[in-house]
């Protein structure tokens, strides 16, 4: 069977073509934030209009960068790019491709495609994080992704660790994502993200915001291993290295929890990994 997967983020989206296991095409476009979703189907419906005229398509899988109502299939809001709340995406998709679909926020189909293709194989539970336009995290169990009551299960970048500190998009103050997050890293420094990360400096005081949040997720799930994924964890181990030492001094030593904390095996193509697995699983063979 042949599967579209599609991973929609606030810096770019991307779309890919699998035919099984196999990824046979793949682009990758940025993110108009000011056009909407209007806009930016637009474009993935030209990409899918191309595609289609060579490939069929059997089923659709997509990752949302913001919270998703995976019950009604429906996305929440995104706090990066204005017009997605409550917008029908799934039948967008499904419309353009002519082709069943299904859709739940980008952290859980990045959990699921690290722990099924990536970094996370054989690690349960596993936690994933990406660090990227934005903060979110996956939870990935032996029994599949855990979603919690209401779909919003390990929504890490909400998690307050500076109490009282600058007013994060979500409207609290504090927040993971509006401490570490790229968007923010850029309005508050005068520089993206990437170029950050090579001030040595300047990683020694971001890890100490970012493990106060993946203490939480750590200390809260025991996981086997946190996977991070997203633009920022491509720093390597100029990022991870003394990430990991913070979480080692801010984590207590008798809870003897396990400090594996790797970067995605995917690197971009976690989402798109995910996708194909969530779609697989919604829409088998």
């Amino acid at each position: 069977m042949n599967t579209l997967t599609i991973d929609i983020g606030g810096t770019k989206f991307s779309l890919a073509l699998f035919a099984g296991e196999e990824m046979v095409l793949r682009e990758t476009h940025a993110t108009d934030r000011g056009g909407g979703p209007e806009a930016m189907l637009a474009q993935i419906g030209g990409v899918i209009g191309v595609w289609r005229q060579e490939h069929r398509i059997d089923r659709c899988g997509i990752g949302f960068g913001g919270p998703v109502d995976f019950g009604a299939q429906h996305v929440t809001l995104s706090t990066h790019v204005e017009g997605w709340s409550g917008y029908g995406l799934v039948e967008e998709i499904s419309g353009l491709a002519g082709a069943p679909a299904v859709m739940d926020n980008d952290a859980n189909v990045g959990a699921l495609g690290e722990g099924i293709y990536g970094a996370g194989r054989g690690a349960r539970p596993l936690f994933y994080m990406t660090l990227s336009t934005g903060i979110g995290g996956g939870i990935l169990t032996e029994q599949g992704l855990y979603r919690g009551a209401d779909w919003y299960a390990g929504e890490i970048g909400h998690l307050t660790v500076r109490p009282g500190g600058p007013e994060c998009l979500c409207g609290a103050f504090g927040c993971l994502e509006r401490m570490c997050c790229g968007l923010w890293l850029q309005r508050d420094h005068g520089r993206e993200a990437r170029e950050l990360m090579l001030d040595a400096a300047f990683v020694e005081k971001y890890v100490v915001d970012l493990s106060l949040g993946l203490k939480a997720a750590i200390m809260i799930l025991n996981p086997a291993r946190v996977v991070i994924g997203g633009g920022i964890s491509k720093a390597g181990e100029a990022l991870f290295e003394p990430l990991r030492r913070e979480l080692r001094r801010q984590i207590t030593a008798w809870s003897r929890a396990r400090i594996d904390v790797v970067p995605a095996g995917l690197a971009d193509d976690s989402v798109l990994y995910g996708a194909l697995a969530l779609a697989k699983e919604t829409y088998p063979e």
